[in-house]
């Protein structure tokens, strides 16, 4: 099987560390064309915009993209080209599984959870405004609609994963009616689940439980600004957002990424870690249905790691992103 595949590389250390990973996925033997689409601060000077239509229209034509970190200044400038994708092609589910990997160092071992979050509305979608001057007012908006496909995206990947439990993160204790609603919906949807246990834990309580017995949990399901916070914090119990997928699913389409930023300081030097991308690229080889490449391409991640001493400067190496990559290569 062939697959067109939109390829943007991004900011910063995103050209390198997409070049290394379809260096990887050239190995696996998958017939992958790519088109490449320019978004981020190059594009926005060449266009007058970050994330210019024939990017969304490539994905939408291929429905499905590889993308390397962009950056997003703070307090200024443009939108982000992320929240931009996910608005644009209605990527409602960001997906973060979250998994130790043998030989790269934590404080906690047994982690195999995953972050199901909303990526459309919430806190975080960011519609506010100025009510007078000094005061500023950030809308929640939180439908039925969202919270229910939601929790049904997080159920299917529950059951079509072997995934035994679901919790549902919430604060439906103060914010009875936007996050009450949500939890009703999580409620609602779990009744024609019934193989998969349902919990519910409140968002503080969840942020101190996952930093002391993160190996309890499985499939988390969430708000936006929750899971943005979340999902964070437990890429930081096995080595940090460097070693982490994520991807960004909708109906229509999808779009993987690394879910770490542009490092503009290191941009150019050959010293950017590539895993987070090339695992990335695993979970979209599964989601194409090569379910067989995806599995040789995470097991050679992690044979490097558990076997080698290849390691990039932010793991505590000296590696580069060329050296890095060619082991993953070999061990394919």
């Amino acid at each position: 099987m062939s697959h067109v595949i939109t390829l943007i590389p991004g900011d910063g250390i995103g050209p390198e560390v997409t070049d290394a990973t379809r260096e990887v996925l050239a190995a696996t033997g998958v017939d992958i064309t790519w088109e490449p689409r320019e978004a981020g601060a190059a594009a926005a000077e060449q266009h007058g915009h970050p994330c210019p239509d024939e990017v969304i229209a490539s994905v939408q034509r291929n429905r499905i993209a590889l993308k390397g970190p962009i950056g997003t200044p703070i307090g200024r400038g443009f939108r982000s080209v992320n929240v931009t994708l996910r608005k644009a092609l209605d990527l409602y589910a960001c997906l973060r599984p979250v998994k130790n990997i043998e030989g790269i160092a934590s404080r906690f071992s047994g982690v195999d959870l995953v972050i199901v979050r909303e990526n459309t509305e919430g806190l975080y979608s960011g519609l506010e405004h100025m009510v007078v001057p000094g005061v500023a007012e950030s809308l929640k908006i939180v439908s039925e609609r969202a919270s229910t496909r939601i929790a049904e995206f997080a159920f299917r990947y529950a059951r079509a994963n072997n995934r035994r439990r679901v919790s549902v993160v919430h604060k439906a204790n103060i914010m009875k009616l936007s996050d009450g609603l949500f939890l009703e919906c999580v409620r609602k949807v779990s009744r024609r689940y019934a193989e998969v246990e349902t919990s519910e834990v409140i968002v503080d309580a969840c942020a101190m439980q996952l930093v002391r017995f993160p190996e309890r949990f499985d499939v988390l399901v969430m708000d936006n600004l929750y899971g943005d916070i979340l999902s964070e914090l437990c890429a930081g119990l096995v080595g940090g957002l460097g070693v982490v997928p994520g991807a960004n699913i909708g109906d229509e389409c999808a779009v993987f990424e690394a879910v770490h930023g542009s490092a503009p300081d290191i941009a150019g030097k050959g010293v950017a870690n590539p895993t987070a991308l090339i695992l990335s690229a695993a979970l979209m080889l599964q989601y194409l249905g090569e379910r067989e490449a995806s599995a040789r391409v995470e097991s050679a991640v992690r044979k490097v790691y558990r076997e080698t001493t290849v390691r990039t400067g932010d793991l505590g190496g000296n590696s580069s992103t060329v050296e890095f990559t060619r082991a993953v290569v070999n061990a394919l």
